[in-house]
């Protein structure tokens, strides 16, 4: 009797163990969705089947040498035969050309494995697909999937895109030396100061708009441009259940992760990594995707960090599917253009977005917002809490509606960051609307300038709530054509200059402002300014151009 009563204690304690694990790992990720301030589905990790294949059992060879990609296409499609499952790399270099994701199927790098993607061009098809919010041609990416559900990339190993092969080299962005050694590799240069991998490259780069061809080409025309065609390195289209956990993705061609169209999709505790000077080098571009987890990574790229994307003008507007219901979190960004990034391409809109305990060290820009006229789209709701700042390069907190393509650190140096208008178009479905964002507890030490909001005069930036910001800076907070922002417990340590500059700025609300007593100008107001609610406290001399 005593024996069958331990017996029915261990049952039910190891039943107590196995359900408690289970339904934390169940519900990984339900604290990110508590006090979020919109209506969001609850997602988790895809499910796979306990099939495992090893990329060994199907002729690969991880000695960095031998070619690979008739082993992962035969790997992949024995898995999917099976319903899915796991496909193990072991620790190795898997040289390969591209890899195609079916469904149901989960790419898994146990530790000390490198997948290295082929520098041999001819190995890249061109492929129809979409790049800065337009449909176009590319060269096929080296992972892909279109229409799939249940994908996943996870494990301890490394995924290298070669991306030194095929991205152009500006000579200002690289050291002297860099600079002669990939002159000295080859390709063709452009002129004294930049650097293509191959004459095919510079004919792309003069038939683009930004970088995409424009224009009626024929087959013929597409092949001749084909080297300037970079590749996203992990492309998923129109996908379901997208998982990324655990692996270091870097040295992409352009960007490095790309889900577009895709709905629940997690990436959890990866490192995203691109030379300081990859052009077109951004980290992570979620474009018109739902339900989306972006958690526990690290970013140090040559462009944009985190950034969220709806497709680009006519085309954008047309896809009509905006990017929403985004949670980041816990993430940290070294180099880039910028930390968290709204746009450019933002015309099919973005909406219902948190941002919380993140930190930017070293970035251009901390929060970016960028668009231009033509975009048109609506970003709004978008949450960011507890954000902290170190060394940003311009500014920790930035809306750019006259973004024209430059990082804001070449817009600064090229003195173009706030054009003087000669006329004011009509809002139409071209203008993009930025409004109703909520920013609170952000730290920024040793920015460039605290803020700029630079909106449009006939569609200012609306609703903009910043409460508990403590910045020390070289320049204080300008904020230009813009309606409605509030201002709360914000305390500005500029080295020059007044602590907040107001331009053309209208029902702004300002309670709680601490600057430095030594200060000679707390506020400038520069153009025309209304209905600007100061705090008493401020002294009346050290307000200028108040009328």
């Amino acid at each position: 009797m005593i024996f069958f009563k331990k017996t029915i204690v261990l049952i039910v304690t190891i039943v107590f163990i196995f359900g408690s694990t289970h339904l934390h790992a169940k519900n990984k990720y339900a604290q990110l969705y508590k006090d979020l301030p919109f209506s969001m589905e609850k997602i988790n990790a895809p499910v796979f089947k306990s099939n495992t294949v090893s990329i060994v059992d199907f002729g690969g060879v991880g000695n960095g040498k031998a070619l690979n990609t008739d082993a992962f296409s035969k790997a992949i499609d024995a898995l999917s035969k099976k319903g899915g499952g796991k496909l193990v790399v072991p620790a190795g270099v898997w040289y390969t050309g591209p890899i195609v994701f079916k469904s149901n199927i989960n790419l898994h790098l146990e530790k000390g494995a490198l997948i290295l993607f082929s520098s041999d061009f001819d190995l890249y098809p061109l492929v129809n697909t979409n790049f800065e919010g337009l449909e176009t041609r590319r060269c096929q990416s080296p992972i892909s999937g279109r229409n799939l559900e249940n994908v996943a990339i996870t494990g301890q190993g490394s995924v290298n895109g070669s991306g030194e092969a095929w991205r152009p080299l500006k000579r200002s962005k690289v050291t002297e030396s860099h600079w002669k050694k990939v002159v000295k590799s080859g390709g063709v240069l452009k002129d004294s100061d930049l650097w293509y991998p191959t004459v095919q490259s510079i004919k792309g780069q003069s038939l683009s708009d930004m970088n995409v061809p424009r224009g009626n080409l024929s087959e013929t025309d597409w092949l001749e441009i084909k080297d300037y065609l970079r590749p996203v390195m992990i492309s998923f289209i129109e996908c379901k259940n997208v998982f990324l956990q655990g692996v270091l993705f870097e040295n992409s061609p352009s960007w490095n992760i790309h889900p577009l169209m895709c709905t629940n999709v997690i990436v959890d505790n990866v490192f995203v990594r691109n030379p300081s000077y990859a052009q077109n080098g951004d980290g992570i571009d979620v474009e018109s995707c739902k339900n989306v987890l972006v958690v526990n990574s690290t970013f140090d790229v040559g462009d944009d960090a985190i950034c969220i994307k709806s497709g680009k003008d006519a085309e954008g507007r047309l896809r009509a599917r905006p990017t929403e219901n985004v949670i980041v979190d816990n993430c940290k960004v070294f180099q880039g253009h910028g930390g968290f990034v709204v746009g450019s391409e933002m015309s099919g809109g973005v909406r219902n977005i948190s941002v919380r305990n993140c930190q930017f060290m070293g970035t251009d820009v901390g929060l970016r917002f960028k668009s231009n006229r033509g975009r048109g789209g609506v970003v709004e709701n978008i949450y960011i809490s507890d954000i902290y700042m170190f060394n940003i390069v311009t500014d920790s907190f930035l809306f750019d509606l006259y973004y024209g393509g430059k990082s804001a650190s070449e817009s600064m140096e090229d003195g173009d960051v706030n054009p003087k208008e000669v006329s004011v178009p009509q809002v139409s479905a071209e203008t993009p609307i930025f409004r109703n964002i909520y920013v609170k507890n952000i730290v920024s030490r040793n920015a460039y300038r605290a803020m700029f909001f630079n909106g449009l005069p006939e569609m200012n930036i609306s609703n903009i709530n910043v409460e508990n910001a403590f910045i020390t800076s070289q320049f204080g907070v300008l904020l230009s054509e813009s309606d409605g922002v509030k201002f709360k417990n914000i305390h500005i340590t500029p080295h020059t200059g007044a602590a907040l500059t107001l331009q053309n700025v209208k029902n702004f609300e300002l309670n709680d402002f601490t600057y430095p007593d030594s200060l000679v100008q707390v506020i400038k107001f520069d153009g025309k300014s209304t209905n600007i609610k100061l705090p008493d406290s401020i002294e009346k001399q050290k307000i200028i151009g108040l009328k």
